[in-house]
């Protein structure tokens, strides 16, 4: 039994490192926004860069143990109508009125929290107070890559809905994994945001905007491709990990024209722009006397830990789901064979993947 909760544990810890544009995605997208900002910043935010950096994934971390944190990363935009959603309230208290706030966090909440994000990093600004302003920094920097990914707005998240499981960590994982060491990551100044309510909107729109091209050059591929070429297995952790091959990665990078470079630029270039615009409401403080401090290394403790397979993670593309009670705890697949193993399911869904 120990041995096989070894085995679970280290299956988790490979499929976490596919989720959510990526580890390795959002801590670039991190990292790089430092070299946005101006002197008055970079004199604090490159002297902890590894500490934004590292903790960029800090957000994904907690989804499986903080109530609430899961709908922070996403918004399923396309379930309130179609593009570009001009009926759909851009204001909180607006959408809380018409779809209520249990609607509303059941299919995300990201364009709404990246304000609320916003108004913390101020605070700690104003306060100067270091701890703050490097996690919340790092923290908003998360969410606001997040809503630059097109399958992050919508409600056929991860293919289930086209017969495309399995593309949400290909496009924001896979891809990047594979041809972002070639990517041009310098994208000029951070720039001052005049409506820090309705600039996380413009993101998500651009990203929806993409969507349609991101399932569409897929599913062509797929018909076009040879069905014994499109897999192949790749160790991870020590796991060997069915993925999608390097010829079908490569074919279908090439498709999308340089979409997912731009969107990690877009996501850097916001990033940096919110910290600035963060410190400039705050009044612009010197924060040259914060150098020396080092931020707290802060060690959450969440009330319950339990394993999770995200619905836009596995590189095992699911092969359908199976009915189970809302709120009940859900079967996590070992690809590797038949075993299945308790966790929690995205926003408590009606099934889950096998």
């Amino acid at each position: 039994m120990y041995k096989k909760w070894i085995f679970v544990l280290l299956l988790f810890l490979t499929i976490q490192e596919a989720s959510a544009w990526g580890f390795w995605a959002h801590q670039r997208i991190n990292r790089m926004a430092v070299f946005t900002l101006p002197p008055e910043m970079i004199v604090l935010y490159k002297k902890n860069i590894e500490y934004l950096t590292e903790h960029a994934v800090d957000p994904d971390k907690r989804r499986s143990a903080v109530e609430g944190e899961d709908a922070c990363h996403f918004i399923d935009i396309d379930h309130y109508g179609t593009y570009p959603f001009v009926d759909f309230p851009r204001y909180w208290e607006e959408a809380v009125k018409i779809y209520t706030e249990d609607t509303l966090k059941a299919y995300g909440i990201v364009p709404f929290h990246i304000p609320v994000m916003m108004k913390r990093l101020t605070q700690a600004f104003k306060e100067k107070d270091v701890d703050r302003i490097m996690k919340l920094s790092t923290d908003l920097g998360h969410y606001v890559g997040d809503a630059h990914v097109p399958l992050h707005t919508t409600e056929n998240y991860n293919g289930q809905m086209t017969n495309q499981k399995g593309i949400h960590g290909f496009w924001e994982s896979r891809l990047p994994e594979l041809y972002a060491d070639k990517y041009n990551f310098y994208v000029g100044k951070a720039k001052y945001i005049e409506d820090i309510l309705l600039e996380p909107w413009d993101a998500v729109l651009e990203s929806h905007g993409a969507l349609d091209s991101v399932l569409l050059f897929e599913k062509n591929l797929t018909d076009s491709f040879p069905t014994d070429k499109k897999y192949g297995f790749e160790n991870r952790n020590g796991i060997l990990v069915r993925t999608y091959s390097q010829d079908f990665s490569l074919a279908y990078h090439k498709m999308l024209s340089g979409m997912v470079e731009r969107r990690m630029q877009r996501s850097i270039s916001r990033v940096g722009s919110f910290w600035y615009t963060a410190w400039k409401n705050a009044g612009s403080p010197d924060l040259s006397d914060l150098v020396n401090q080092t931020p707290k290394e802060v060690k959450e403790s969440y009330k319950r830990k339990l394993l999770i397979i995200d619905r836009e993670t596995a590189d095992v593309p699911a092969k359908g789901y199976r009915p189970c009670k809302v709120g009940s705890p859900y079967e996590l697949r070992n690809p590797m064979s038949e075993e299945y193993f308790c966790c929690m399911s995205r926003h408590n869904s009606k099934s889950c993947r096998n």
